[in-house]
């Protein structure tokens, strides 16, 4: 699930040739598959991208507002969890029918740039526990190895929010989401929350993994 469009392009560092202007993304012109979230472009979610794509921006405004950008994405995120319908009473005594999520979900970051997350997830769930990936990819063939891989011990039997805010390549989540599976979690419970990525990683993500 992403929120947005594909990351920028890397501006040619020679000053005497124009820089390469990010055209607008189009989810229509692809087909990621039914189970891929794309949070819709609206004028907050366009200006929040803005200030972090800025090169003057300031590191205390980039990560106040990347933090603001994560928050909107956890949240989606959470809505694709299940629930139950339960019914309360309020204040003034009247009965209110509404939903509570289902217990048994984690997270799970990917070292380095996913524990960013972190404190966004934390911030909707309090008590919520969050398992760690570390992946290193070779420079020239791109192959992902894990390095480390820590999860609740009973992992297998929840969902996991994996979070990722770029992708490039889609190779990093690919072998995330393979050593989750070797751990027992269900590929359909697997939940990934993501800022950018590019056409070809969300194609490869999903054409590897359809149910997730």
């Amino acid at each position: 699930m992403t929120s947005t469009d594909q990351p920028d392009v890397v501006k040619n560092a020679n000053a005497s040739k124009s820089p390469t202007e990010i055209k607008p993304f189009n989810p229509d012109q692809f087909r990621f598959g039914a189970r891929m979230k794309i949070i819709p472009m609206n004028d907050q979610i366009k200006e929040l991208q803005t200030i972090i794509r800025d090169r003057n921006t300031t590191r205390s405004e980039f990560v106040f507002y990347a933090d603001r950008l994560i928050r909107i994405v956890v949240e989606e995120g959470l809505n694709q969890l299940s629930y139950s319908e339960c019914a309360v009473t309020t204040p003034t005594g009247s009965i209110y029918q509404g939903i509570k999520f289902l217990r048994g979900s984690c997270g799970v970051s990917i070292v380095r740039s996913g524990e960013a997350m972190e404190q966004g997830l934390r911030d909707c769930c309090r008590s919520i526990r969050i398992g760690k990936i570390l992946i290193q990819s070779d420079e020239e063939t791109h192959e992902a190895s894990v390095v480390y891989a820590k999860f609740p011990v009973d992992v297998h039997s929840r969902k996991v929010l994996l979070m990722y805010p770029i992708m490039s390549t889609g190779n990093t989540v690919n072998k995330a989401v393979e050593v989750l599976k070797d751990h027992g979690v269900q590929e359909e419970n697997i939940f990934l929350l993501n800022l950018f990525c590019t056409p070809h990683a969300a194609k490869s993500v999903m054409k590897a993994f359809p149910t997730m």
